[in-house]
């Protein structure tokens, strides 16, 4: 099985032979698991719904609430939901180890996941700025476009604006966090 790394965390590929409901389900409660024993959080304290289907290519979400922030991650470069909820697991997981074992600190954790409440729409519009399509995830694809446009803008050329050269780096940064 290949090695995944995302956000820093290694771990085995998944296996989508297993991918079910249930698979999913099991998924789900093992986030839950690793949230409680790192930091005593319990299913109510967590949103996420399963997909009925998980062997369809869709993202997978998962919020809770910690420390007094709305913490989310999605995940959607995966082969199909099962496979992009276990890698958000992994993420989840790893990223708590690395507190417990005092490598990250709390505020720290909290940044790496603290989402605002109008995140969808902001990354839509990040999308649209960069000239990507809304499905785009490709960070490749927005990188370049990312650095074309960022060229164009920038403050120092005779054509290029400030307000916008700053606009594209928050939009790249956005889209950035949402795929590395």
């Amino acid at each position: 099985m290949a090695i995944i790394k995302v956000k820093g965390v290694e771990f085995k590929e998944f296996n989508t032979k297993l991918s079910s409901f249930r698979k999913a389900l099991q998924i789900k409660n093992n986030i839950v698991k690793t949230l409680n024993n790192a930091f005593n959080l319990t299913d109510d304290d967590v949103e996420v719904t399963i997909q009925k289907l998980p062997i369809r290519r869709v993202k997978a979400e998962f919020t809770w609430w910690m420390e007094g922030y709305k913490l989310y991650y999605s995940y959607s470069q995966g082969k199909n939901y099962a496979d992009n909820l276990y890698i958000i697991s992994k993420v989840i997981e790893g990223k708590a180890q690395e507190v417990i074992d005092g490598k990250l600190e709390m505020n720290d954790f909290c940044g790496l996941f603290r989402e605002e409440e109008d995140v969808a729409q902001q990354r839509k519009d990040a999308r649209s700025l960069l000239g990507v399509e809304e499905t785009c995830n490709d960070l490749n694809i927005i990188n370049k476009k990312y650095k074309l446009a960022a060229m164009k803008a920038h403050p120092d050329r005779p054509e290029g604006s400030e307000e916008k050269f700053k606009a594209l780096n928050n939009a790249h940064k956005i889209l950035k966090r949402e795929l590395e």
